[in-house]
C-alpha cells in the first residue's frame, strides 16, 4: 500500500505525524509526506527513518500575503499541484490529511483518483482559529462539506470524537498523542533544586509569561522553558534579568530530546487558558510526555486536560491565575512524597493504557478497515 500524507507544517517538530508515519513504515507501508514549508529553510526532498519527505514551498505571490491564514487558501492550489506531480510517480492508495487545513487537497485527490481518504483531526480546527479570524465559522461549514469524501476519521480525544458524531459521521477512531514507554520502573529526578519544565509552542494562552513572573520571585525553584513562538524574545529577556537566575530559556528542542528534558524535571507545566474553546477540549502532548517519564503535572482545572490529570491523580489542577499557581508549585516543591505519588500514578497510567504501542494498534486497525487489496 502506498500512502500520501499531507500536512501544513514543514515536518520538523510534529511528533504525532512522525509517530504515525514511522509506525506505518515499520509495518511495510510505502509512505510519502507532502509538507508545507513556508520558510523554505528545509530540504525540498529528504528521507528520514524510511519516510519520504517532499516539501512544498510558497510561491513568490504567497510570500507577499500578510497572514498564513490567507497563504493557506493559495497553498490549497499550490499543494494540490505538487500532490498531482507525486501521483504521477506513485499510484497512492490512500491520502492521509492531517487537520482540516490540508483536507481540501485530499478531497480533490479523492475525487480525481478515487483513492481512500483518511482525515486525521489533531484539533477542532474551527475552535483553534476562532480568535484569529473573524469568519472562523467558515471552517465549520468547510469541514461539513468535505467530510462526505472521507473514508475514515482519526482524532485525539473523546470531545473531538463527539464533535464528529454530532456532525453525523460515525467512522471515528481515537489515536491519542501518547509516547513510547521508556522505563517501566519509576525513577525520581535528581535535581538539587525543584525544577519545572515546559516544552511546546510559546503562546500567551499557555500561562508561560505568568509562570515566569511567579517563579522568578521564589527561591529554590527553577523554571526551564523550551520551544518556539511569539514569546521567545520576552523569555530571553526574563532569563537574563531574573533576580535569582532561576529562569532558563532552552530554545527550540528537537523532538528526540523532549523526553529526556522532561525526565530531568520535577514537574511539568501544562496550564492552558480555559477561555479558548480549543484549550477546553485538547489533550496536550505535555500530559503524555509527563506520563511516560513519571512526572507530576500542573494543569488547568475544569478542562479536558485537567480532568484527565485529576482522574489519574497525577498532579495538581488550578484555576488560571498566579495565586493558585504559586500555591501549587510551593506545595510540590515542599512535598517530595506527594511528587512521587503523582509521578508513580502517571507512569502506571502510561504503562497500562496511555502509551504509543496501544495507539499504534488503533492506527493499524483503521488502515486494515480501509480494505485495500
Amino acid at each position: 500500500m502506498k500512502i500520501l500524507m499531507i500536512l501544513t507544517n514543514p515536518f520538523t517538530h510534529d511528533s504525532r505525524v512522525y509517530k504515525e508515519a514511522k509506525s506505518l513504515v515499520n509495518k511495510g507501508y510505502n509512505l510519502t509526506i507532502l509538507a508545507w514549508d513556508k520558510t523554505k529553510k528545509n530540504p525540498k526532498n529528504e528521507k528520514k527513518d524510511g519516510i519520504n519527505i517532499v516539501r512544498s514551498y510558497n510561491s513568490k505571490f504567497m510570500d507577499l500575503l500578510p497572514y498564513s491564514i490567507f497563504q493557506l487558501h493559495w497553498w490549497w492550489k499550490k499543494g494540490y499541484k505538487d500532490a498531482l506531480k507525486l501521483f504521477e510517480k506513485n499510484k497512492f492508495n490512500v491520502v492521509h490529511c492531517h487537520d482540516l487545513s490540508s483536507l481540501p487537497i485530499g478531497a480533490k485527490l479523492k475525487k480525481k483518483f478515487n483513492c481512500k481518504l483518511v482525515y486525521d483531526a489533531h484539533e477542532l480546527w474551527a475552535f483553534m482559529v476562532k480568535f484569529e479570524v473573524p469568519w472562523w465559522y467558515y471552517y465549520i461549514n468547510l469541514e461539513k462539506k468535505l467530510i462526505k469524501y472521507v473514508d475514515q476519521i482519526i482524532t485525539v480525544a473523546e470531545p473531538h470524537k463527539e464533535w464528529f458524531y454530532k456532525m453525523g459521521y460515525k467512522k471515528v477512531s481515537l489515536v491519542r498523542n501518547c509516547k513510547d514507554i521508556q522505563k517501566k520502573k519509576y525513577y525520581p529526578p535528581s535535581n538539587k533544586i525543584f525544577t519545572i519544565v515546559y516544552i511546546g509552542n510559546l503562546k500567551n494562552i499557555r500561562f508561560i509569561k505568568e509562570a515566569v513572573e511567579v517563579c522568578q520571585e521564589i527561591k529554590n525553584i527553577n523554571l526551564k522553558i523550551g520551544g518556539y513562538g511569539q514569546l521567545e524574545d520576552l523569555l530571553i529577556n526574563y532569563a537574563n534579568k531574573a533576580p535569582y537566575k532561576n529562569i532558563e530559556f532552552m530554545g527550540k528542542i528537537p523532538i528526540e530530546n523532549v523526553i529526556n528534558k522532561t525526565y530531568a524535571s520535577d514537574a511539568v507545566l501544562c496550564v492552558f487558558d480555559p477561555s479558548r474553546p480549543n484549550n477546553r477540549v485538547g489533550p496536550p502532548n505535555k500530559i503524555f510526555e509527563a506520563m511516560v517519564c513519571g512526572r507530576p503535572v500542573i494543569a488547568t482545572k475544569g478542562i479536558y486536560s485537567g480532568n484527565l490529570v485529576e482522574k489519574i491523580n497525577m498532579g495538581i489542577t488550578i484555576n488560571y491565575n498566579k495565586k493558585d499557581f504559586r500555591e501549587a508549585i510551593t506545595l510540590l516543591r515542599d512535598n517530595k512524597k506527594l511528587r512521587e505519588k503523582f509521578g508513580k500514578n502517571a507512569l502506571k497510567a502510561a504503562i497500562t493504557k496511555f502509551n504509543w504501542k496501544n495507539q499504534e494498534k488503533q492506527l493499524l486497525r483503521v488502515y486494515k478497515e480501509l480494505n485495500i487489496k
